[in-house]
């Protein structure tokens, strides 16, 4: 059992909010936490991929207010979706009776399923919260490597041997292609969807072309586009879109697109070890993805992210805009231990006269680069973050 940061974030949600949903991708580990959580107060599970869990909702009302006590945790909701319309009464009726928080604990394995059913019924009673992958301080500082090249599936970070975890992130692949994807979106074949994954791979931290990519793929530009959403809403992909700002310039206005999690990305380009990694041409732009995830991850809820570039060529790999007094926060990412941003970022940095800039490097030393730019390891930023 690896500890999640996250549990402590998902209690005091709980602690203030009827119903909590913890989203996240297949595999990440929502059920593990949830047990975790259910061990330290009064507790019901329900499985409702299993018939005899849902056969229990049959008639809802009158089992969970046998519950009434215990927190009550549904796992996979999306499916028994006529449930969210009878969990709004049940959540109102418990507030009339003094139970106001602590009801549900919600599990989904993407955003589309709960935020398009539960935003009908239980809008001002449901509080989200994101489980993402493992992440670079919840593993030991000798085990970075490792966590990037198998990524933050806990059962693929935790393998017996490279061989083992990629077999397990090939699976998870054909899981979403064959099962997953078929249950939450329009029916998609299943090598077109897996031949468009792989692209997005090989082309990490790229701008999105999806005239390029739809010509590759013999379909349509909006057939393209409408895929990704799919696997952006299926927590596989992030589309990170360019930030605007009256600076005056010519700005790119396409977004970036990442695979999220880089054990993914090297399972889709067949990477095995460490050393076929660092070998591969995607090693740069996977160590920039894996990087912006765990950052993102660490970040204040309700931060904003994303990218600066110009037609000059003045670019910033991550902007966080983090509100209140901390202001935006420039980040440029680096695979070398050599720090040394280009021209192109200190011209970013004074368009933009961000609050804080920072160059991210693969080593653990901070120290400042130039009077407004310091440089810093991976686990640190994410200290300054969180």
């Amino acid at each position: 059992m690896i500890p999640r940061t996250i549990g402590a974030k998902v209690e005091a949600a709980l602690a203030r909010q009827a119903a909590v949903g913890l989203i996240g991708p297949r595999q990440v580990g929502k059920t593990t936490l949830a047990h975790e959580i259910a061990k330290t107060q009064p507790s019901i599970y329900l499985d409702l991929e299993a018939a005899a869990d849902r056969d229990k909702l049959s008639d809802p009302v009158l089992f969970l207010d046998r519950h009434v006590d215990k927190l009550v945790i549904l796992d996979e909701i999306h499916r028994v979706p006529a449930l969210f319309e009878a969990l709004r009464g049940i959540i109102d009726a418990g507030r009339r009776a003094g139970h106001r928080t602590g009801r549900f604990l919600i599990l989904g394995s993407a955003t589309i399923d709960l935020l398009r059913q539960s935003g009908e019924s239980l809008a001002g009673r449901i509080t989200y919260v994101d489980l993402a992958p493992l992440t670079a301080d919840e593993v030991d500082r000798s085990d970075l490597e490792q966590l990037w090249l198998r990524g933050g599936f806990p059962d693929s970070f935790l393998a017996a041997t490279d061989e083992d975890s990629l077999e397990l992130r090939e699976s998870f692949v054909r899981t979403y292609l064959e099962r997953d994807v078929p249950m939450f979106g329009p029916r998609i074949p299943a090598e077109t969807l897996r031949r468009l994954w792989t692209m997005l791979a090989h082309n990490q931290g790229t701008l999105l072309n999806a005239s390029r990519l739809a010509s590759g793929l013999s379909v349509s530009a909006p057939t393209v586009t409408s895929y990704i959403d799919l696997l952006v809403d299926l927590l596989l992909v992030r589309r990170l879109p360019p930030f605007h700002a009256n600076v005056g310039k010519r700005l790119v206005k396409s977004p970036k697109t990442y695979v999220r999690d880089s054990g993914l990305t090297h399972a889709l380009l067949n990477i095995e070890t460490f050393e076929d990694l660092l070998g591969h041409p995607v090693s740069g732009p996977s160590w920039e993805g894996f990087v912006i995830e765990n950052l993102i991850t660490a970040a204040p809820s309700r931060t904003q992210a994303s990218f600066y570039r110009t037609a000059a060529g003045a670019e910033i790999d991550l902007l966080l805009e983090l509100g209140d007094k901390r202001g935006t926060w420039a980040v440029e990412i680096k695979r070398s231990l050599a720090a040394k941003p280009q021209r192109g970022f200190y011209n970013a940095v004074e368009d933009i006269q961000p609050t804080k800039a920072f160059v991210v490097h693969a080593g653990d030393d901070r120290y400042p680069i130039s009077e407004s730019v310091e440089a810093v390891g991976l686990r640190e930023m994410i200290g300054l973050l969180s």
